[in-house]
């Protein structure tokens, strides 16, 4: 293929303007833009000078390749319009949920249904020979990536990982609606770290024995802190979450044997919070993900820098702040687009693909449950 790929971007908030963005440099190029609210659309044409549509359904004929950043309860319906067309995917964090009420619903109807679908949505995609971009940017963090060469070449083994993301609550408005997020903090953003570890381990398995190593069990408690009566609200954490968790914490028990513990919450001041640390039998690795030092900025009255991004999550541009260089480089969301672009261009998979995107997803819903027996242990589903 000589030409640029064509995108079409769904959602025009903020993940679809940095994937248009990401896209600078590379054989592709935006060439359409939908929203389910006419002006966000028509506002995202008129800055980057792309075509506005008024579906996905009208916009597939134009693209090769539809790029999904809408709320994850659309993206089933999506994945399969764009299979049923033959155009590649790239979809966002999280992948896909249940959309039901919690409180109509057990979580084990819950894990049952996300398992059928995804084997649905599994075989549907391998049937129509597209290939499929999950956008899980801790795959592609600079961090993330030096460990993995570092298990490649010296066949380690994982002995056991933890892992971190928090802040201080999400800006989506739909965020703590289980019907449009599918849950809380740990399906919105303990899928980060857990698509790290998730990813490590395979990797390792695949250097060392030429096979994946996969997750066979976790144990999970969730709890909603800025609920509880006995919360003190200062202002300065969102509390406004209807059914969901703000607060998860998620152990996993590997095919081999090996661990990961995975936390997430909405209750961390300061910016971003995130890591990966990997104990192995011959190294260890603290793996930064958000902040990295590499550009520490001082301002003496945060007017200076207003309007400027500097730091994801942080509430005040003031003092000393550890800026990243450019957004999306640690955190690998400038890379995921560059994988993405090229492997659909070559034909061959991306690093952060459809298999690792729904052992993810049934980890978390088996998570669900065990937190609803209290921590038991919850076999993960294989399809």
């Amino acid at each position: 293929m000589n030409d640029p790929l064509k995108i079409g971007i769904a959602g025009a908030g903020f993940a679809g303007k940095f994937h248009h963005k990401n896209l600078r440099g590379l054989p592709a190029r935006t060439v359409g833009i939908t929203s389910a609210r006419p002006e966000s659309r028509a506002a995202f044409a008129d800055e980057f000078g792309v075509r506005a549509y008024d579906s996905v359904e009208a916009m597939l004929p134009d693209i090769d390749v539809l790029d999904i950043c809408t709320p994850p309860s659309s993206h089933a319906a999506y994945i399969r319009a764009a299979a049923a067309a033959g155009k590649h995917v790239i979809v966002e964090k999280p992948f896909h949920g249940f959309f039901g009420s919690p409180e109509a619903h057990s979580k084990e109807e819950m894990l049952s249904a996300v398992t059928e679908e995804l084997r649905q949505m599994r075989r549907m995609v391998a049937e129509s020979g597209i290939l499929l971009g999950y956008a899980e940017n801790y795959i592609y963090a600079p961090s993330i990536q030096r460990e993995r060469q570092i298990l490649e070449h010296t066949r380690a083994q994982i002995l056991r990982m933890t892992a971190e993301e928090s802040h201080s609550g999400s800006h989506s408005p739909v965020y703590g609606i289980w019907s449009e997020q599918g849950g809380g903090s740990l399906i919105g953003k303990g899928c980060h770290p857990l698509g790290g570890v998730l990813y490590l381990k395979r990797k390792e398995g695949l250097a060392r024995t030429g096979r994946p190593i996969r997750p066979a069990a976790v144990s999970c408690r969730t709890h909603a802190i800025t609920r509880r009566p006995s919360f003190e609200d200062r202002g300065y954490l969102r509390t406004t979450y209807k059914d969901t968790e703000d607060y998860a914490f998620l152990h996993v028990v590997f095919d081999d044997g090996m661990i990961a513990d995975v936390m997430t919450s909405e209750l961390v001041l300061g910016g971003v919070y995130d890591f990966v640390e990997v104990f192995a039998n011959n190294h260890r690795t603290r793996c930064h993900i958000q902040p990295v030092r590499v550009v520490d900025l001082y301002s003496p009255d945060k007017k200076e820098f207003a309007g400027m991004d500097l730091m994801e999550k942080i509430s005040s541009n003031e003092g000393w702040i550890p800026a990243y260089p450019e957004f999306g480089w640690s955190n690998g969301q400038f890379y995921e687009m560059h994988d993405f672009v090229h492997s659909m261009r070559a034909g061959r998979q991306p690093e952060c693909d459809l298999e690792l995107a729904i052992d993810i997803t049934l980890a978390i819903y088996a998570g669900y449950v065990s937190a609803d027996r209290k921590g038991a242990e919850v076999e993960v589903p294989r399809i």
